[in-house]
């Protein structure tokens, strides 16, 4: 993930998108591409064409927040995509050096016990922890009866388990999602504005690399540059131990934990849903000390 070219395919992409007649242009008779002309996007940002040439081949450094506005509005973009333009903007800022992935520290992060304890209060609703990447760092005893397909084989030791992964790479996960192409839609999203937002993350460059190797269905949403802001919602699922369940779900950024995002699960009070998170907490709960042990839900963050 160059970060000149993620800039040069966003803009391209978002371009690509805009008619003529959304930007309020004639259309023309002779276009040979999709969506708007360079020169097009310039006047309309008030810039000249081989100003917007420079930030459209990726060099986004020192350009002011004005010229950014100018171009979002030309591009018509979202509040979501006008965040990840000003991302990959204060990425560029400083030195080359920070187009190149930053190096694994090699440490665990250690997330403070009292998280934990907070998670395992929820008990009505299924609670997780994820990063940027989409690692499973922390659940409540419910949300890992869950991700039962997601955590199967995790012992607490090694990597965290990781949502994307599972989305693309198991194919459990396509029974699991009864909606599988808006969740996988969605989980494409969250790790492209992670890319924006933390563009030198080596463990996200590796999993890009991995899933875009492994999985057309990924390497075609990775390559359309689509980033939305999810923090709440509605999703259909369908449990190996519950069956169909309708879940709403609520995701908030940490801050005491920058990066970090708490997502509960939970059902409309007397729903058929409801009643399948009541049976499946019945089924997680442990029934002695060796069953406690073993369906402990705390694990070593990553």
């Amino acid at each position: 993930m160059d970060h000149r070219d993620e800039v040069r395919e966003f803009l391209t992409s978002r371009r690509a998108k805009i008619t003529p007649e959304r930007a309020g242009l004639p259309a023309g008779t002779r276009r040979r591409v999709p969506g708007l002309r360079r020169s097009e996007v310039a006047a309309l940002a008030d810039v000249s064409v081989e100003y917007y040439a420079k930030l459209e081949r990726g060099n986004l450094a020192g350009v002011s927040p004005a010229v950014l506005e100018a171009v979002a509005r030309a591009l018509r973009l979202d509040d979501a995509e006008r965040a990840h333009l000003l991302h990959l903007a204060q990425a560029q800022e400083g030195s080359d050096g920070l187009a190149r992935p930053r190096a694994r520290s090699g440490r665990q992060r250690t997330l403070h016990p009292s998280l934990q304890w907070t998670l395992d209060a929820v008990t009505a609703g299924a609670a997780i922890v994820v990063n940027g990447r989409l690692d499973l760092l922390a659940a409540n005893l419910l949300a890992r009866a869950f991700y039962s397909d997601v955590y199967d084989g995790y012992d607490g030791g090694g990597p965290a388990p990781n949502l994307a992964r599972y989305q693309f790479l198991d194919p459990a996960a396509r029974r699991f999602y009864r909606d599988w192409d808006l969740a996988a839609d969605m989980t494409v999203d969250l790790l492209r504005t992670e890319a924006g937002r933390n563009p030198h993350d080596k463990d996200l460059h590796d999993l890009v690399g991995e899933l875009s190797t492994r999985s057309d269905a990924f390497r075609r949403r990775w390559g359309a540059h689509n980033v939305t802001r999810h923090g709440t919602g509605v999703k259909r699922f369908r449990h190996p131990v519950v069956g169909e369940l309708t879940l709403a779900w609520e995701s908030l950024a940490m801050t005491a934990e920058p990066g970090l995002t708490v997502t509960v699960y939970t059902a409309e009070p007397g729903s058929a849903s409801e009643a399948g998170l009541r049976l499946l907490a019945s089924w997680a709960a442990p029934r002695g000390p060796a069953d406690s042990a073993a369906r402990s839900p705390a694990g070593p963050p990553q």
